[in-house]
């Protein structure tokens, strides 16, 4: 295997002998660790099939990953959502309603383009949120407020839902945040963060030691510039072992002299 991705699968279930692999974050925590495994390779008609029922192709970096490192498991934070291998005659759904998902080839995006400035259209819609102190303390004011409220509120729900329009949700880093890999538009190939729970919308992923910058500027990091920056560090964590346990306390207090 050459490229990008050699040596890179057996380099991550290598960190499962590591000394130190328990202090990796994301490793070990409970269901949620990865432990460092990896799901297996998809092959190149696997691959198809998932990208026909997703209705986009992936970006080169992730397909390749997939065929060369695994499907989903040990990766950045709580690791990779695995991608499932969808077999020939597998679904249960009726050919009919297959067919429109199996007419999209990669590359030809039946998503709509991910578009960074939804986040800022959500803030502006936010700060335009309708305040019942600006109406009248009457009925008829009431009945209107609502109706501006309910309509204002549809309008959020929309704008909340397309801001991951054009992306493939790939990890999550807790707390309700996760990864997103953008696959349709200008930015398709890059990672972003889902930040939506603490209404900040989605935010590009910066080079590490990069300070943040507007969303629309600055570099941006790719899926395999992401990953491999992950193994890079979780080499240098794991290779240190855990300091030694503490001595049981009985065994460390002084013992009375004659």
């Amino acid at each position: 295997m050459d490229g990008v991705w050699a040596g890179v699968r057996e380099r991550v279930l290598a960190l499962r002998e590591a000394p130190g692999w328990l202090s990796v974050f994301g490793a070990d925590f409970g269901t949620y660790g990865h432990g460092f495994e990896l799901s297996p390779v998809l092959t190149e008609e696997q691959v198809r099939a998932a990208e026909r029922r997703l209705g986009f192709g992936f970006p080169e970096e992730y397909r390749s990953f997939l065929l060369e490192v695994g499907a989903g498991g040990a990766g950045p934070d709580y690791g990779l959502f695995p991608i499932k291998s969808v077999e020939p005659m597998a679904s249960a759904e009726p050919a009919a309603a297959a067919e429109p998902a199996a007419s999209v080839e990669p590359g030809e995006p039946a998503e709509p383009p991910f578009r960074p400035e939804r986040t800022q259209e959500l803030d502006a819609h936010e700060s335009a949120e309708p305040q019942r102190a600006a109406y009248a303390d009457t009925a008829e004011a009431e009945a209107m407020f609502l109706r501006d409220y309910r309509a204002w509120d549809a309008r959020h729900d929309e704008l909340l839902d397309a801001l991951t329009e054009g992306t493939l949700c790939v990890g999550e880093q807790g707390c309700a945040y996760y990864t997103l890999l953008v696959v349709t538009g200008s930015e398709r190939g890059t990672m972003w963060e889902d930040v939506r729970a603490v209404g900040e919308g989605v935010l590009p992923i910066r080079r590490a030691g990069e300070q943040p910058g507007d969303r629309e500027g600055g570099s941006r990091v790719t899926f395999a510039q992401w990953y491999l920056n992950w193994l890079t560090h979780a080499e240098r964590k794991a290779a240190t072992p855990p300091p030694p346990t503490s001595q049981p306390a009985s065994q460390s207090v002084n013992q009375p002299t004659d």
